[in-house]
């Protein structure tokens, strides 16, 4: 029995005697190999475009942005028809080759008015997000550095201004300013800018505290400069996503405004407008007078937000491989 043992143990002990010296030689040392790169270096941004570039929907988002503002810069120089004037012989007519979206009560040619409306729905929307972001970054970027009693004081400002009715708010100045493009954008940004700052503050609170803001403070470099050079560049990601988040919210509420007729006055055309004068043609067949307006409005805004949504995704330092 322990002979048979033993003849076990020897058939399956490995057999060193025919292992080839080349194995225990030490591998020949290859400069160029080991200086190859095997991934590209990619900086902070050229990161987040690619993840960006993957994400179908907000690439698709951002497409039809890009559509719409070449459109609503040539849309209106393109068609042989005026926004305000139309011939009364022509009202009312469906789509076609001569008027691509249709015309309206007037005889004004839809297609001509519609990228006329976008032209002030973006403007309207980039302006109050260009606004907010002024506004926000600034008393944002001050409050968080600053922290304390001034912070304090800082941040019950913005929770009176947050507590405050949004809509009635701009609705009031607009009534008491009256109806125009710059009364609008001035409403819209009245307290619009709340969200950009306190979003601004709670990246800047977290930042501060960092290596390199408690070196540049240990040079005497002065306040403004570390907001401006260290703590901003690092919170440019979730004030992207915002400023993307606000235009839409900017163009929904000219929209609404327009269509309350204490926005954008007739004969000029928004889609908030052109959305008021067809809202009683449904009923008539005039289906096109209120489809267009209405579905760019729509379009418009899913795509600020799907694009936001991917911008957050591909910003968040969190998801960088």
């Amino acid at each position: 029995m322990e002979h048979l043992q033993e003849k076990t143990k020897t058939d399956h002990s490995p057999d060193t005697r025919n292992i080839p010296d080349e194995w225990f030689r030490p591998k020949a040392k290859d400069i160029k190999s080991a200086e190859q790169v095997v991934r590209p270096s990619l900086s902070y941004w050229q990161d987040a475009w690619q993840r960006l570039s993957k994400n179908k929907l907000a690439m698709g988002g951002l497409l039809f942005l890009i559509f719409l503002s070449i459109m609503a810069i040539f849309g209106p120089v393109l068609s042989p028809y005026t926004v305000q004037d139309g011939p009364l012989a022509t009202q009312n007519q469906p789509p076609s080759l001569n008027h691509w979206f249709g015309t309206d009560h007037l005889g004004r040619d839809v297609f001509t008015r519609t990228w006329y409306g976008a032209r002030i729905s973006l403007f309207v929307g980039l302006m109050a997000a260009l606004i907010d972001f002024f506004i926000g970054v600034i008393y944002g970027g001050i409050a968080g550095y600053r922290g304390g009693k001034v912070d304090n004081v800082m941040m019950r400002v913005i929770e009176i201004l947050y507590g405050l009715p949004y809509l009635l708010v701009v609705i009031l100045l607009l009534v008491v300013m009256g109806p125009s493009l710059l009364t609008i954008i001035i409403a819209l940004t009245v307290t619009g800018w709340v969200g950009m700052a306190r979003i601004v503050r709670g990246q800047v609170l977290q930042i501060k505290n960092y290596e390199f803001v408690l070196a540049s403070k240990s040079f005497g470099t002065k306040p403004f400069r570390i907001i401006r050079k260290n703590l901003l560049p690092n919170t440019m990601g979730p004030i992207i996503v915002q400023m993307t988040l606000t235009v839409p919210t900017a163009i929904f509420a000219e929209a609404f405004l327009s269509f309350l007729g204490l926005g954008i006055q007739s004969p000029y055309a928004s889609w908030g407008v052109m959305a008021d004068e067809s809202l009683g043609t449904i009923l008539s067949g005039h289906w096109w007078r209120l489809f267009f307006p209405a579905f760019f409005i729509s379009a418009t805004m899913f795509a600020f937000n799907v694009l936001g949504d991917g911008l957050q995704d591909a910003l968040d330092p969190k998801l960088r491989r």
